[in-house]
């Protein structure tokens, strides 16, 4: 019989070599998903998903960033508030109905609308919107 020390070592051993199996596992797999194109999961992590009902609007391009999200059955806002107004820079619409983001107070100024159902515009600036959301209408109307 061996004792407890050698033992003790061939356990470490052997649980360090799996851990550098699966170290190695992983960075083949990080360097596959790189080099066919695929986002890093930092970069995959970084966008927060849109849940089902809501509408957010989006700090940041592309979706980045903490969202504001406000269920669309509790209706408009008048004035949005102030963790993102003017400073909406994408928007998702999860909801069943449409979504309008207007550049001023009491839905008023430029607008754009979002369609229902997963529309989303991951970009405002070509709206001449970015950072500068301040009211949300929802409606049960098509965009147009």
């Amino acid at each position: 019989m061996q004792p407890i020390r050698t033992r003790f070592a061939a356990l470490i051993a052997a649980a360090l070599t799996c851990l550098a199996v699966a170290v190695i596992t992983v960075q083949s797999q990080a360097t596959t998903a790189v080099a066919q194109g695929a986002a890093p999961a930092a970069a995959r992590s970084a966008q927060i998903d849109c849940p089902d009902g809501y509408v957010c609007i989006y700090p940041e391009i592309n979706f980045g960033g903490q969202p504001w999200v406000k269920r669309a059955v509790d209706g408009s806002v008048k004035d949005l508030p102030s963790a993102i107004r003017d400073r909406g820079s994408s928007v998702r619409n999860e909801s069943g109905r449409t979504a309008r983001i207007y550049e001023k107070r009491n839905y008023s100024g430029r607008w754009v609308c979002v369609t229902k159902s997963g529309g989303s515009i991951h970009d405002l600036r070509g709206y001449n919107l970015n950072d500068q959301t301040r009211s949300l209408r929802i409606n049960r109307n098509d965009c147009g």
